[in-house]
């Protein structure tokens, strides 16, 4: 067999172990930067506050407004506050929703950004950012947006309550899932999403059983960081594209999201490419979309899009509109088979 490929390596620093966090002063003076904006969600503002206290006068502020997709009025408000600051870098504490914030800032200022994931979205590895406006949700890819540094303290995830742990960990599997059959997909990219996917099967249900395991939260940091590597290496398919959809039009929340689609859309694509789909049944058992249902399942996860508030009704303009300029699939889209992988999704259906 001949290859064919091209790999493109990240320049990001990855920080990765227990207590971590007490070099982020050393890595802002290492980056050659001196005021540092904090960011968080609402709910994460203490912990910013404490996070400002320990780096002394290398803080400028903290800015606790980020909230899920990324709306683009919050990055403006963000934005007169990092004028008004002089700030120098971003310091992006939380999950998935202050990373994006400290990504839209870095997008438009090119400020480094230094991230502390406490949650598994795996989003701080990527140059992407998706943010909404208007309702509708819209991806970027730039240099500029990927963090310089990215600290993982599986001590700041402890916390985690057992439902969110599962819904990150499922939406950063979704990452590696698209990867194993992404067109520009090379060795490296798959065998980080195996070995992710692998993490992941084995962590999550440790976590559910053991909330304070600190084994069992390294582990899944360490998924988070091979599944969003991949995220950043390689192109997305049908199943961001749908994500994409709910959350930007719906508001529908993100990692829920992504935890009950994931089986649907592997399934829906594991159709057309059996082989490059077959690590995921191997590491989950059964078929892809039906072992995927069954691990979510298992680990508590939501399963039916009309739990998060989503109506039947909204269904034909979710077809509608996740038909309308595909990404990259490796089946054809037509609408009446999203919008029948739309009704079994909402439905709470087990592919298969």
């Amino acid at each position: 067999m001949t290859r064919d490929f091209v790999y493109s390596t990240s320049p990001a620093h990855i920080v990765f172990g227990a207590g971590k966090v007490a070099t982020v002063s050393e890595w802002i003076d290492r980056i050659g930067c001196r005021r540092a904006l904090v960011l968080s969600t609402p709910h994460q503002e203490g912990d910013a506050q404490r996070l400002a206290e320990t780096l002394g006068s290398r803080a400028v502020g903290v800015f606790a407004g980020a909230v899920m997709h990324t709306p683009v009025e919050v990055t403006e408000r963000a934005m007169e506050v990092v004028r008004q600051t002089a700030a120098d870098v971003v310091v992006a504490l939380g999950g998935g929703s202050t990373t994006g914030l400290g990504k839209a800032i870095a997008y438009r200022t090119d400020l480094p950004q230094i991230v502390i994931p406490t949650t598994y979205a795996g989003s701080e590895v990527t140059p992407i950012l998706g943010q909404t406006e208007a309702g509708r949700k819209t991806t970027v890819r730039s240099t500029s947006i990927l963090p310089e540094v990215v600290i993982y303290d599986p001590a700041l995830t402890l916390g985690l309550p057992v439902g969110m742990s599962v819904t990150s960990g499922l939406n950063a599997m979704a990452h590696a899932v698209e990867a194993l059959y992404a067109e520009d997909r090379n060795p490296v990219s798959s065998l980080m999403a195996i070995e992710g996917l692998r993490a992941f099967q084995k962590s999550l249900p440790a976590i559910v059983a053991s909330p304070q395991d600190e084994a069992s939260r390294s582990e899944a940091l360490y998924g988070a960081w091979l599944c969003g590597t991949v995220l950043g290496t390689v192109g997305m398919a049908l199943h961001h594209k749908i994500c994409h959809t709910l959350g930007g039009t719906f508001d529908t929340p993100h990692a829920e999201t992504h935890a009950i689609m994931l089986p649907h859309t592997a399934a829906f694509n594991a159709v057309a490419v059996p082989d490059m789909l077959a690590p995921v049944a191997d590491i989950f058992g059964g078929s892809v979309g039906g072992g995927l249902w069954d691990f979510a399942r298992a680990a508590g996860a939501p399963l039916a899009l009309k739990d998060l508030g989503l109506s039947e009704g909204d269904l034909d303009l979710a077809a509608d509109i996740a038909t309308q300029n595909p990404y990259r699939n490796p089946r054809p889209i037509d609408r009446p088979s999203i919008r029948a992988l739309l009704q079994d999704a909402w439905e709470g259906r087990r592919p298969d």
